[in-house]
């Protein structure tokens, strides 16, 4: 895309990174937050003038350090601010993955015409330990959806005081981004995948939910140079290889690591942080 198009892009949907001498990008976590500090160490050791960095969702995972990510995440920020150099908020950029495009389904339960069975799904696939961070039980939970708005209201009510009243975590929350790119629109980061059949502005969910057809991207998706994603549902490992596409999931919360990169503005990789 060219920067005339991205110059009118919602930047409280996307993160518009402008002046990037290099891009590092960070996997999915899946709460290991010990995994993210290594990372975190090394990467402020690395990290210089011109620099931006971006997170690629999935925060959250099967552990009990769910928050205490989150903290990491802030952690960090404050550190690299700290720094000699000048950056600014917008050079850091916090995609929403899947997991936490689920945990925003599930405050938002009460609107739904099914809950019980959204309620179901969600806590089959994961949410039981996202809720478990703000004190909250999967027991707790299967009950009270099952009892009415009003009471599924004052539930999920609830659970928005306790992030609130975790310092960073509700404004974490609330600044994540659909999709990240550059300014002269060569690199797009994403969580997930792409829908190479619609635009940009057209992705909707296709960003979070792994369509299993990134691999097979052979060309330029709308004339970025190449499209970095941070989680593979597959599982299959890192790949700096492809022309026009890279996945730095390194497995971190299924037996893998923790993996970050860095960036040229052409998508050429620079460095590496794998823990």
């Amino acid at each position: 895309m060219d920067e005339n198009a991205l110059s009118n892009m919602d930047d409280s949907r996307y993160g518009i990174l402008k002046n990037a001498i290099r891009v590092w990008a960070i996997g999915s976590i899946h709460g290991e937050v010990g995994l993210l500090r290594d990372v975190h160490k090394g990467l402020i050791s690395k990290f210089r003038r011109g620099d931006k960095l971006v997170y690629l969702g999935n925060y959250f995972g099967d552990t009990k350090l769910n928050k205490d990510t989150y903290d990491e995440l802030l952690r960090a920020r404050r550190q690299l601010m700290s720094l000699p150099e000048v950056f600014m908020p917008e050079d850091f950029v916090y995609l929403r993955g899947a997991r936490e495009e689920m945990f925003f389904k599930l405050l938002q339960l009460h609107f739904a015409p099914n809950p019980v069975e959204v309620m179901d799904w969600l806590l089959d696939h994961g949410m039981a330990s996202s809720i478990a961070a703000y004190g909250e039980n999967e027991v707790t939970a299967r009950a009270i959806v099952r009892q009415g708005t009003m009471a599924l209201t004052k539930w999920t009510n609830g659970i928005r005081r306790q992030i609130q009243s975790c310092p960073g975590h509700i404004e974490l929350t609330s600044c994540l981004k659909r999709a990240c790119f550059t300014f002269d629109g060569k690199l797009l980061f994403v969580h997930a995948s792409v829908d190479v059949s619609r635009p940009l502005t057209m992705q909707k969910d296709q960003f979070w939910w792994d369509n299993g057809n990134f691999d097979k991207i052979d060309q330029k998706f709308s004339e970025f140079s190449k499209v970095i994603r941070g989680y593979d549902h597959s599982n299959s490992g890192v790949d700096l290889e492809s022309e026009h596409t890279a996945t730095i999931d390194g497995g971190c919360g299924r037996g893998g690591w923790l993996q970050a990169v860095c960036f040229s503005p052409n998508g050429d990789k620079l460095d590496e942080i794998a823990t």
